[in-house]
């Protein structure tokens, strides 16, 4: 029998935070009842408090309110309190306010560490600076009020027990990003405060059809299991959890009926990685080749449990280092290519090239079998299930942004008309793109969905998202496509190191314990120890600008070629040296290989 919880017992929304040089208190300030939460700050220790200490004139706190409790880290003698600084309403999930947290803070625990060895000070510093980069993590969303963890077909088919529980035990784990910094405020029971945390994307508008008011939501969920960044997380683990693998779902509400589409997107899944050494697009490389078999096995058989069916559809080129790995990826299928689980290879470069995303059609015409067979989920106005979804469409290209949004956006835009014919809003021939109004709000609700989850892997927005926002390729389009790529090419080698240090810090895929030391950096001397990235790429940069500028001046002086030609070399002089050293100037990851 599962335990049931206090219905009246709801999550605290507003609490103040008492900031007293050696403790901290965190006091419900909702209108709720409950007691305060006291956490030391010498060694993270909490226990829960009915009154709030008198102040005095050496014990004077710093007051600020926050607006939910994310979790706690112990490192290796002090611990860190993470909490909601600042909170944005971004709108309503079936009927409840939907929150995106805007400023975290970490509040220190550590006053034990004074009486620390020096070495320890030493590791403790580093992983605190880790951090400060977890401050800054993107796209994290929460509701007071109803499981954002689950789809609304899982939701819906919860036990009636299973709803009267908490949220953090209704969750998913998958795409609980909280869970693991939640541990020790559940081992102190301290329900009021156990807020659950998605990371993804939450987008959502209104649009008028005839006298009709349509609601259309877009979630994103991301998978917690091998999260990370762009080049430093690819492919899958020995248990098929894959890299970048994100749960979305279109949600439409119109006249009482409210139907759901579930799409997932995940990284190629098998063993396989891309070494950061300073080349626009490293090498994919296999790893424990021999437990591919095993690993696709696992990957596809977890998602026949949790979605049904599967048409796989794999956007990579057909030749090429892309074309070698979608090779494997295709004989694997075929050891667990059934009636339930399809594979379907479709070279989106070569069949829509940079401007013609218009031939998805052809995409469409493969998969819309699969799409009438296994439908959506759908509730009419009476709140009675009339169909459910029995299948999911899993899209992946190399890192699952670019390519995979404007294949999932032409998806989800072709499932919105059926429901929309199915409820009797459009004729049989009516479409989107014949609402003006409409068609540009789902346009942007797909491009800005995109561009979340693309900057939580890459750091940019996506690529080809204005074809996507707009409908077509534009001049501005490609212009901020080649700006974003040179920028994940900076954040992929000199600053997503650090970055997925933080991440597998969070989600507890690295234990801090005494016993572990973090890898050494390496020792610099000579030019080595200047030696930079941003200061390499602006000589790169300003050589070549240079070369060009005596080029332009070669019709008039012919010394100018000399110029031209010697800023050229000393350009790719440099590029070669960057290139060599590339161990040098890139941000490698230091903590030892993750440990769960």
């Amino acid at each position: 029998m599962m335990e049931k919880a206090d219905p009246a017992q709801k999550l605290y929304t507003r609490m103040r935070l008492w900031d007293f040089p050696d403790q901290y208190i965190i006091e419900p300030t909702d209108g709720s009842s409950g007691s305060s939460l006291l956490i030391s700050r010498v060694d993270g220790s909490m226990k829960l408090i009915d009154e709030i200490p008198q102040c005095s004139s050496v014990r004077v706190p710093k007051i600020q309110t926050i607006f939910g409790v994310i979790g706690m880290l112990k490192l290796l003698a002090g611990s860190y309190l993470l909490v909601i600084k600042e909170r944005e309403c971004v709108g309503s999930y079936l009927g409840h306010p939907m929150f995106k947290v805007t400023s975290l803070k970490v509040l220190p625990c550590d006053h034990s560490l004074r009486n620390s060895p020096a070495e320890q000070k030493k590791m403790e510093t580093e992983f605190s600076k880790l951090l400060s980069v977890a401050e800054r993590s993107h796209g994290l969303y929460f509701s007071y009020d109803v499981n954002i963890t689950l789809s609304l077909q899982r939701l819906h088919n919860l036990g009636d027990e299973s709803k009267l529980l908490p949220l953090w035990r209704q969750a998913e784990p998958r795409f609980l990003w909280n869970n693991y910094m939640l541990e020790v405020l559940i081992d102190q029971k301290l329900e009021p405060y156990l807020l659950p945390i998605i990371q993804g994307s939450f987008q959502n508008f209104q649009a008028a059809i005839g006298k009709d008011i349509i609601d259309v939501t877009l979630i994103a969920r991301r998978c917690t299991r091998r999260t990370g960044t762009r080049l430093w997380r690819r492919g899958a683990d020995p248990d098929g959890y894959v890299a970048n693998f994100v749960e979305s779902e279109q949600i439409m509400q119109l006249n009482g009926s409210i139907a759901s589409f579930v799409q997932i997107r995940g990284s190629i899944p098998l063993p396989w990685e891309q070494i950061v050494d300073l080349t626009y697009k490293p090498k994919f490389e296999m790893v424990r080749a021999e437990e591919a078999p095993r690993v696709i096995e696992r990957h596809f058989l977890d998602l026949r449990k949790k979605y049904g069916n599967v048409v796989t559809v794999d956007l990579v080129n057909e030749h090429g280092a892309e074309g070698r790995l979608s090779e494997k990826f295709a004989s694997g299928m075929q050891h667990v290519g059934s009636d339930d689980v399809r594979y379907l290879h479709f070279d989106f470069h070569h069949i829509c090239g940079h401007v013609h995303f218009e031939r998805l059609s052809i995409l469409y015409d493969q998969i819309e079998d699969f799409l009438v067979k296994n439908r959506y989920h759908l509730l009419n106005d009476k709140g009675e299930k009339a169909e459910e979804q029995l299948g999911v469409v899993r899209t992946n290209c190399i890192d699952c942004l670019d390519r995979t949004n404007v294949t999932q956006s032409m998806i989800g835009r072709k499932m919105l008309e059926f429901q929309l014919r199915r409820i009797g809003i459009f004729d049989a021939e009516e479409t989107i793109s014949t609402h003006s109004n409409f068609d540009d709000n789902f346009k942007i609700l797909w491009a800005n969905h995109g561009d979340d989850i693309s900057i939580q892997y890459s750091g940019t927005p996506a690529l080809k998202g204005d074809f996507v926002r707009f409908g077509k390729r534009t001049v501005q389009g490609i212009f901020n496509d080649g700006w974003n790529a040179l920028a994940r090419y900076y954040f992929n080698n000199f600053s997503d190191g650090t970055k997925q240090d933080s991440i597998d810090l969070l989600q507890g895929h690295y234990i801090v314990s005494v016993s572990r030391d973090m890898n050494p950096l390496p020792q610099k001397g000579g030019v080595e120890a200047f030696a930079s990235f941003p200061v390499a790429f602006s000589l790169i940069l300003v050589g070549f600008f240079l070369s060009i500028m005596s080029l332009g001046q070669v019709r008039h002086d012919i010394r100018h070629l000399f110029f031209s030609t010697l800023w050229a070399g000393m350009s790719v002089a440099v590029a070669a040296y960057v290139k060599a050293n590339g161990r040098i100037f890139c941000n490698r990851p230091r903590l030892h290989k993750p440990s769960r």
